[in-house]
Order: C-alpha cells, then structure tokens, then sequence
C-alpha cells in the first residue's frame, strides 16, 4: 500500500501564513469576515481552555515530582527571571551601541495609521472558569498539596484531567491552528495596520529581529553546555514551536506545541509538563528586549537621554512585570505601560506608539519567549531527580 503524503506542522503553518498575506487584498469581504468570525470564536475557546490547561499539567506535574516541587518551582521562577533581565540589558547595550546612529533625534513621528480591520458576524463570548494568574496559584496549592497528601483519590482525577487536556490539545487545537493562522495574517493582510506601523520604525526591525535570534542562541548554547547536548540540535526541535508562537501571537496558545517539542528534546514529561505552561506566563525574554529596544527608540527620537542607571532599574521592575502579564497578543506591553509611565514618563502618546509597535512585531518577541521555554526546560532537566 502507499504511504499517504503528510504535511507537517511547520509546513501547514508556513503555508497558512504565506497566503493569508496574499490573499489579504484578493478574497471578498464576506468572505474575509468568515475568517474572522472564525478566529474571535477560536480565540474565545483559547482563553476559556487555558486556564484549564495551566491547572490541568501543572498541578499533577508538581504531584508527580513530590517533594522537588517546591525547589523546582523556585529554581524555575529564578531561572526565568535572570533569562529576562539578560534579555534586558543585551537589548540597552545592543540600542545604545546602534540606534544612535540610526535614529534621528526630535522626529517622533505623528501619524501612525489607524486600523481598519474586517469585523466578524458575529461573536459568543466564553468567559474563563479563571484568570491565568488565578489558575497558576491553584496549580500550585493543589499540586503541593497533592504531593504531601498520602491519599491518591484527588491525584487520579488531576491524571484523568491531564488526560482529557492532551487529547483537546491533539484532537481540536493544533489540527485548527493553521486555520487560525491563516485568518490572522488574513485580517493583517485585509487591514493594512501592518506594513503602515512597520514603516516608521524600519530603520530597528531589523536589529530587534537579529537580537531575538542572538538570545535564542545564547540560550540554547548554556542549555546545551548545561545538558551536554548540541544546542544547535535541541534549537531545531523547537521550530515547530517558534512558526506557531509566530502566527498565534500568544505563548500561552503554543503550550501544547512547545509542550510537545520540549519532550522531543528528551526533558522529562513531568518537568516539561511543570515548566512549559509555567515559563509560557513568567519567561518573556523576547517581549522584555523588544520593550527595551522600543522604549529607547521612542526617547531617542523625542531627544530623551537614555541613562544606564534609569534603564536598569525600569529593566528589573519590567521583569517583576512580565510575571504578571498574560500570555496572551499583546499582553506583555499592556501590563507593562504602568512601568512605562512611572519610570520613563512616556505619555499617552507614547504609550500609543509603544503598542501599535509591539503588537505589529509581537509575533517575533512571542516566538522568542515559547521557543527559551525549551531552553529553560532542558536546564531544569538537567537538575531534575525523577
């Protein structure tokens, strides 16, 4: 018998891409609306399961490991964090070397494009059993818990519920994924926000993207140094992981993708199962260097002096922050403009330039964040004693 031809992942999520783009400007409305409607659906369905997600592989992850639970959980969360202030400060030595140069002082520009995005039919709003933060608080008491109690009544049914999340994640979310791909770039493509916000600022695109790579690699070679491993290698397990995070636009939406090409690169089920949905919300290595080299664009454009000493401190608040951000587009920027107002006094009108242009590039910072997970996974497998 023939083998039948399979399209990968990678490859579905390229394509999806690739002609949403094109066909941004050749599809009838109507029908652009269907995608549309489509995605505010699928997205309603994403934020519902999330927080079931998180409590669903993290708390039976934390059972499972025992008494390593609450080393674990603290060796992860300072892991995370040190990641984020490295990003950081790459990102202040990175701008103050280049950007001068590039950036011509007192233009900040006036007149971003407003959005003209296509609307759905219709929309059915799914609220949430809870918030994110909300669902990794519960995890956490429950799974220590779990760990401490002799009884196993209430760690069978977290197995059965990391069971059924497994099998939406396999059966409904990654076989949709494209297709929810294919509508974002559609509306990007129809709308035209895109390419308008790119233009203003062309001239650091290009090093902000060369950056996010930089850390990957960065991260990957400490991780293989680590792990013994070659961290070229474990990097391309991960792509399936980074052109989702690219078209989704949300970390917390790639944890079944990076869950499952983490375990691929050989960490531990349970470990993976702990750190991935964990680092999807506190590890935003990609969406800190992107806020960092944004910000210090817009003061230098507005003639601001960029003073090591006021960006350190607004990296180490940024990174308490980025804790606290949900992992969801363009979630990292909102949580961070009260940290943007009190320490760099950006108004209303930066704020404004600030989110239009971390969210024309957010598909970048968040393939950076999901695709460290597996890098912050590996170490902590590394020190993992099943």
């Amino acid at each position: 018998m023939k083998k039948k031809f399979k399209i990968g992942l990678i490859a579905r999520i390229i394509i999806a891409m690739v002609a949403g783009m094109l066909l941004g400007d050749v599809l009838p409305l109507w029908l652009t609306r269907v995608f549309i409607t489509f995605n505010g659906l699928f997205s309603q369905f994403l934020g519902f399961i999330i927080p079931l997600l998180i409590v669903g592989l993290v708390a039976p992850a934390i059972a499972d490991i025992g008494q390593k639970a609450g080393k674990l959980l603290l060796g992860t969360t300072a892991l995370a964090y040190l990641a984020t202030l490295i990003s950081g400060f790459l990102s202040y030595f990175t701008g103050i070397t280049f950007f001068p140069g590039l950036i011509e002082s007192g233009t900040l520009p006036q007149n971003l494009a407003a959005a003209n995005d296509a609307t759905a039919y219709f929309s059915i709003e799914i609220a949430p059993l809870m918030g994110v933060m909300t669902a990794l608080v519960l995890a956490f008491l429950l799974g220590l818990g779990m760990a401490h109690l002799r009884g196993h009544a209430l760690q069978d049914v977290f197995q059965d519920l990391r069971e059924i999340i497994y099998r939406t994640i396999g059966i409904v979310i990654i076989p949709l994924l494209p297709l929810f791909i294919f509508g974002i770039a559609l509306n990007m493509s129809y709308s035209g926000q895109a390419m308008s916000i790119l233009h203003v600022f062309i001239r650091i695109i290009g090093v902000i993207f060369v950056l996010h790579i930089g850390v990957l690699i960065f991260q990957y070679c400490v991780a293989g140094l680590i792990a013994r491993r070659n961290p070229f290698a474990l990097l391309l397990h991960m792509l399936p992981a980074y052109f989702t995070a690219l078209g989704t636009q949300s970390s917390a939406a790639t944890i079944p993708v990076t869950l499952r090409q983490t375990i691929a690169n050989g960490v531990n089920s349970d470990v993976a199962g702990f750190v991935v949905p964990l680092c999807a919300t506190i590890h935003l290595s990609g969406s800190t260097l992107k806020i960092v080299a944004c910000a210090m664009a817009i003061m230098m454009m507005q003639g601001t002096p960029v003073d090591l000493a006021q960006m350190a401190g607004f990296i180490f608040m940024l990174g308490v922050v980025m804790v606290a951000a949900p992992g969801v587009p363009g979630g990292a920027i909102m949580a961070a403009l009260g940290v943007l107002s009190s320490m760099l006094g950006f108004g209303d009108q930066e704020q404004a330039i600030m989110i239009a242009l971390y969210i024309t590039m957010d598909n970048f910072g968040t393939a950076c964040n999901v695709t460290g997970d597996g890098a912050l996974a590996v170490i902590v497998n590394r020190f993992y004693k099943g």
